[in-house]
């Protein structure tokens, strides 16, 4: 922009008579320049600010806006995937500062890592969510998400159950392995009445007991956090915040066993392939250094029991964990003997094995074996045994039709005729 003494120059100039090419030659500026500043004047011209070039990720700002109003704690990366399935063409970097901005910043103090090499260590916990399912939408339901994750490569295994009880951590710890396809040499816990039942005189750790029979069955080392400092298991307590951000917070699942399909694609579609914050590398590459350096499965399945003694109830069902299973009708005893392994629950009557059952996760459930029922159920009984006999029709007491001789019944037909009972 010229200033005011170069524009009246321009002017004085043009007054005597020169013409806009000779004034662009005395004063060496453009022509167009000249004819401008001629054309408005002795007052230079005003520019105002720039048009701003609408952005690519203006027409899903409000999505954005209305996304981080419901959930606050969505990750831009999460909002990036959501976008491209309506359409934006955009880079990550555009949303993530867009994000930064529309939402607070939350401070965090520093934290010291601590790395482990490959196939050394994993990390395990339960965590606390609510769900409503869409198969009962008038019920709000507590689950935990059990979590193990391999220090070294980040690579996550996580699952949904219904209770966090031993027998869940136990089977959810063998299906960990098997996701992995072999053990980490130690797993660190924090101190849940589940891992650890106190300390002795000296403060030294004690585990639960089914854990160490664990522990040794696949040949790794059981180690307990500090007291009250949660951090120390950093490694799995961030993917607790990572999965409810970047995978619950904004979905809906019909039951437990769809809330673990879609939690089982995501784990492996997106936060096993994704490129790690800390480490820089991307999971599933780093898990493969991790695989190659863990301890092999055992091939004998873990079989540590818990035993219990209940009561066969006046349905022929026994109480284990909050849920019935049956045991046959020709039990002898009204009080059998429980035992409780990872994926199996045996009930015995007087030393002999009488029921085989799959455990039920939750409670309230009923499981009625094949073969259990082959009479009709007690009269004080409030549910209907089922008979599981292919030939053998259902009675229900009261039902049961005593076989006569057709002789009886023609002498009864001839007496009401002879008192005049006919029927009207």
């Amino acid at each position: 922009m010229l200033d005011r003494g170069e524009v009246f120059m321009i002017h004085h100039l043009h007054r005597q008579g020169l013409s806009i090419q000779a004034i662009s030659h005395r004063t060496g500026l453009d022509r167009k320049t000249v004819r401008k500043y001629l054309q408005n004047g002795l007052d230079p011209p005003s520019y105002g600010p720039r048009k701003r070039k609408p952005s690519i990720l203006e027409p899903y700002c409000d999505y954005l806006q209305q996304r981080l109003k419901a959930y606050p704690e969505l990750t831009a990366r999460r909002l990036l995937r959501e976008l491209h399935e309506l359409g934006y063409p955009g880079a990550y970097t555009t949303v993530k500062c867009y994000v930064k901005k529309i939402r607070p910043e939350v401070e965090h103090g520093y934290e010291h890592r601590f790395e482990t090499p490959p196939g050394e260590q994993a990390q395990t916990d339960f965590a606390h969510f609510k769900v409503v399912f869409a198969d009962e939408p008038d019920q709000v339901r507590v689950v935990w998400l059990f979590s193990m994750v391999l220090g070294f490569s980040r690579h996550l295994f996580a699952h949904y159950v219904l209770r966090q009880n031993l027998e869940t951590m136990v089977r959810c710890h063998i299906a960990a392995f098997s996701h992995f396809g072999g053990v980490p040499r130690e797993i660190l816990y924090d101190r849940a009445k589940t891992n650890v039942t106190g300390e002795n005189s000296e403060g030294q750790v004690i585990f639960n007991n089914t854990l160490l029979d664990l522990a040794r069955h696949y040949g790794f080392s059981p180690r307990a956090c500090a007291p009250y400092r949660a951090k120390t298991k950093g490694k799995v307590e961030r993917p607790f915040r990572y999965i409810r951000q970047d995978f619950f917070l904004g979905r809906s699942f019909r039951n437990l066993e769809d809330l673990n399909k879609q939690l089982s694609d995501w784990l492996g579609g997106v936060a096993n392939q994704r490129e790690h914050g800390t480490t820089r590398r991307l999971v599933t590459e780093a898990f493969r250094e991790d695989q190659a350096a863990l301890l092999p499965l055992q091939q004998m399945p873990f079989s540590s029991v818990l035993n219990l003694e209940r009561r066969i109830t006046k349905d022929g069902m026994v109480s284990v964990e909050g849920n019935y299973y049956s045991v046959p009708d020709t039990a002898r005893h009204r009080v059998v003997e429980v035992q409780t392994l990872a994926n199996e629950i045996r009930i015995y009557d007087g030393g002999r094995l009488v029921a085989l059952h799959e455990p039920m996760e939750g409670r309230g459930g009923r499981r009625i074996a094949a073969g259990h029922r082959h009479h009709p159920p007690p009269g004080n009984s409030k549910v209907l045994r089922y008979s599981e006999v292919a030939d053998q029709p259902m009675r229900i007491p009261g039902e049961q039709v005593t076989t006569r001789p057709l002789s009886v019944y023609e002498s009864v037909g001839a007496r009401l005729a002879s008192a005049g009972g006919g029927a009207e």
